[in-house]
């Protein structure tokens, strides 16, 4: 699978993005999505993630209720929506692709970057005060 991100950019605090990965390859509702970030000289986080049919879906707690992540089947995409942005959620943006076969084990992992197998490029969010 490669991951294709983009819709980043720069952005007043308050305002919305919406990031778009697009994934290559037949088997893209194989795999579990999420959407992580890393901020200069910071660790890479993980924001948001969502399972194979799209029926679960979670999140970083201080992007609960502002950032929305879904997919899009037919179109081989995953989206991050991104409302009432703030400062800290300045960073570059990755999304990943993890546990085909509908593996179980995404529900208590869903968390932990290294449990995904393939990375998108990444896509700058830049949120002015």
């Amino acid at each position: 699978v490669q991951l294709q991100a983009c819709g980043g950019g720069l952005v007043q605090a308050g305002g919305s993005l919406r990031l778009s990965c697009a994934a290559s390859g037949r088997t893209f509702s194989s795999y579990a999505m999420g959407w992580f970030r890393q901020a200069p000289g910071k660790e890479r986080e993980f924001v948001a993630a969502i399972s194979w049919g799209g029926d679960g879906t979670f999140y970083l707690v201080s992007v609960k209720g502002r950032f929305t992540i879904s997919r899009d089947i037919a179109k081989n995409t995953v989206y991050l929506q991104m409302n009432s942005l703030k400062p800290e959620d300045t960073a570059v943006y990755y999304c990943a692709a993890g546990w085909g076969s509908s593996d179980s084990s995404f529900y208590s992992h869903y968390h932990k970057a290294d449990r995904y197998n393939y990375w998108g490029q990444g896509t700058q969010v830049t949120v002015s005060s």
